[in-house]
């Protein structure tokens, strides 16, 4: 029986991937997705310069146009620099380190917790689902930017402050999901037959149900990355995100968001397509997923 499990697993998977690959669009998506993250991951052999660095700057190569070399002539600009004097590329390749950090760190963690939570009112019924599904449902009636910059205005800037803004507003998507999956797959014949063999409650919510619920949540799971970048973005531009030296996309957007009407767009359009990219290449994967992984829609 174990060759014949195997099999089937790999028989899922294959199935996955083959329907995965019908699409050219998501396939496509997937690829600048694998680059932006490969290019995050060696972003400092890739890049000529750290921005992270005050000693690599010079305020003479302020706003400079791209393809214009630096003083020292070693190597070019050829995005151009900010306001700072710091290289474009270099800038939005790191700057795409800390987009990506908080997208995917915000979306993991609150994945874990919401979808426990959702476990927890499925299984544990009355009092405590009602409770729990009450407070998503006030988490998920506010406007998140303005929650966002309630929290943030508290806690202050930071990376980490930023993730954590996002996890407390993004775990009440998971929960709900989790929940409604939960009881769906509490009336299946597997959990009856755990139940008759006497399994505690909590190995077969864990064992039997996570499993089976986590094709809807790897969906959710695929858009709210985009959707914690897109935010992190807004906050950065706001003035309320990742601090000022240590810029990610939204923050070099803002930085030159002054200088739009000097014809020095470079400064904000350049890391302006790379956020655009980014979100959407996560969100042609995230859809195709949602196809793909959806029973409703295999023909």
């Amino acid at each position: 029986m174990k060759p014949a499990r195997n099999f089937d697993e790999r028989s899922i998977w294959w199935r996955v991937a083959t329907d995965f690959a019908q699409s050219r669009i998501a396939l496509g998506g997937l690829a600048v997705l694998a680059l932006v993250l490969l290019a995050a991951l060696c972003a400092p052999w890739i890049t000529p310069q750290n921005p992270y660095d005050l000693m690599q700057l010079d305020v003479m190569d302020a706003r400079l146009h791209p393809g214009t070399a630096n003083g020292l002539g070693s190597f070019t600009y050829w995005l151009g620099t900010d306001g700072q004097g710091r290289d474009l590329y270099s800038a939005i390749v790191y700057g795409l380190r800390i987009s990506l950090l908080v997208g995917i760190g915000s979306a993991l963690i609150a994945g874990i917790l919401g979808t426990l939570v959702g476990l927890l009112a499925a299984y544990a019924g009355g009092k405590v689902d009602a409770l729990l599904m009450r407070l998503v449902d006030l988490l998920l009636s506010f406007p998140t930017i303005l929650m966002a910059l309630m929290i943030l205005a508290y806690v202050g800037k930071g990376v980490g402050n930023v993730i954590l803004t996002l996890v407390l507003l993004e775990w009440a998507y998971y929960a709900r999901t989790a929940r409604g999956q939960a009881l769906v797959e509490g009336r299946r014949d597997y959990v009856e037959a755990a139940r008759g063999q006497g399994i505690p409650a909590w190995r077969i919510a864990i064992g039997h149900v996570l499993p089976n619920c986590m094709p809807p949540l790897m969906v959710i799971g695929a858009l709210q990355v985009a959707r914690a970048i897109t935010l992190e973005a807004t906050l950065s531009f706001l003035g309320l995100g990742v601090p000022i030296t240590e810029p990610s996309l939204g923050l070099l957007i803002s930085n030159g968001y002054q200088y739009l009407l000097s014809n020095e767009y470079w400064i904000s359009f350049f890391p302006g397509v790379a956020l655009l990219a980014t979100i959407v290449a996560i969100n042609l994967v995230g859809d195709q997923l949602r196809d793909v992984l959806n029973p409703r829609l295999q023909k």
